[in-house]
């Protein structure tokens, strides 16, 4: 086995472990707040990726803190929009950052967009549309937060555009998990007052998403990147969604609607179409690096 194809399967590994996280953690959202699960879960894998690499400079604080700010928003939207829509309709709203990061990029950069990125958003809001099966373009509450979700993980990867070269990516990762760790404890201590050690359950979902998801996918990602390319794993993580919807259907037994599976098709199209028909250099830059899940 070549080392390319190693890296491959890696990818595919990361891929898979990024998207059984939506089944896991709603899971978990059973016993404990989103707040409280965020707080403990990037604790844990915040340790644990010190390890690696600790921050050591003044500048690496200060731009982890800010796209810890965004890696933050995205996780409390997410985490919260799972308590109100299943995990299959979470992964695959989630998975629109990578249509709405170009988009961000060229309103920065005030340009227009490519037609490749028109068409892609074209297909993930009618792909939106079929999968909550709403007739008047209004979204379920869950479905609306995790539609901020895919916003707020768009602004963290335009953050890490404008950052990640200039610092080494470990600790300026281990810099946003403390930020996103000390944002998730705070507003559970005000929104989820009493939370407290989470029950024993919960336990097994807080060790796969930070041990399993949190260090082990991403510094699979990591790795398999420095061998094949960033193109080449932008390709194969964005099988995560359907990853998602796999996992959500044999341990949740989540099923989607005929409609649900069309609009689900679209999503994916459209992240597909965006991954391999990029024209513009700064949104593919940009998308080069995925958010720490």
């Amino acid at each position: 086995m070549t080392r390319e194809t190693r890296a491959i399967l890696a990818l595919v590994a990361a891929a898979f472990l990024f998207g059984a996280t939506f089944v896991v953690v709603k899971s978990a959202l059973d016993t404990m707040g989103p707040l409280s699960f965020i707080a403990w879960r990037f604790g844990l894998g915040g340790l644990l990726l010190a390890a690696f690499g600790l921050p050591r400079d003044r500048a690496v604080w200060r731009d982890g803190t800010l796209a810890g700010i965004a890696l933050f928003a995205g996780y409390a939207l997410q985490t919260a929009g799972l308590q109100f829509t299943s995990a299959s309709n979470s992964a695959l709203i989630t998975g629109l950052y990578v249509v709405i990061t170009p988009l961000l990029v060229a309103a920065f950069a005030r340009r227009a967009p490519s037609r490749w990125i028109l068409l892609a958003a074209a297909l993930a809001f009618g792909g939106v549309v079929l999968l909550t099966g709403v007739d008047d373009l209004s979204l379920r509450i869950g479905d609306l937060l995790t539609v901020g979700c895919a916003i707020a993980f768009a602004f963290h990867i335009y953050a890490l555009g404008l950052f990640a070269p200039r610092h080494r990516l470990i600790p300026f990762t281990t810099v946003q998990i403390a930020v996103t760790t000390v944002l998730s404890i705070i507003g559970a201590a005000l929104f989820e007052p009493g939370a407290g050690i989470p029950d024993r359950s919960a336990w097994a979902a807080i060790a796969i998403t930070a041990v399993g998801v949190t260090v082990g996918a991403f510094l699979l990602q990591i790795w398999a990147q420095t061998v094949v390319g960033a193109a080449t794993a932008a390709v194969v993580l964005s099988a995560e969604p359907a990853f998602g919807v796999a996992t959500g259907w044999v341990v949740l037994g989540e099923r989607l609607s005929p409609a649900g599976w069309v609009g689900a098709g679209l999503i994916v199209a459209a992240i597909y179409l965006v991954v391999t028909r990029q024209e513009d250099d700064v949104s593919r830059d940009a998308e080069a690096v995925t958010p720490a899940h």
